[in-house]
């Protein structure tokens, strides 16, 4: 988790709201993003999105079955489908997102009985820090 934080610092350096992910397999990271959703310009450029694309490239399958996900925010909507879709064995967040997560709160995409893989879930793992981070920089942009 401590690599997601440093991503999440950077994106909120580039001013973009601070969130990290890191892809682990067989404790190697494989791929590591940040959030870019203002730099990029792209809606879909979610930390998790990007470190999912980046590990099934480097991996050379969108199969991800033996790796874990570390993000530093609850996963929402489409980041929790695209961790199913992935084949995500674990996913580790920080801080939940009561508004717009989708793992334990919102729609609770795993609990579904359309939801074809659900993978293992640990959450608040660094929650202190990187809900400081979020509500930072969220309270400067105020």
């Amino acid at each position: 988790m401590d690599l997601a934080l440093d991503e999440a610092r950077a994106a909120a350096a580039a001013g973009d709201v601070p969130v990290g992910c890191v892809v682990v397999r067989d404790r190697d990271v494989v791929a590591r993003a940040r959030n870019r959703t203002i730099a990029d310009r792209d809606p879909t450029a979610h930390a998790e999105m990007l470190a999912i694309r980046a590990a099934a490239a480097a991996i050379g399958s969108e199969r991800l079955v033996d790796c874990d996900l570390h993000v530093t925010l609850e996963p929402c909507p489409m980041c929790a489908a695209a961790i199913s879709f992935a084949r995500i064995r674990r996913l580790y967040y920080a801080a939940s997102d009561p508004k717009g997560g989708a793992v334990d709160s919102g729609v609770r995409l795993y609990q579904s009985a359309t939801c074809h893989h659900r993978p293992d879930v640990y959450g608040g793992i660094g929650e202190v820090e990187a809900s400081a981070l979020l509500r930072n920089f969220f309270r400067a942009r105020r």
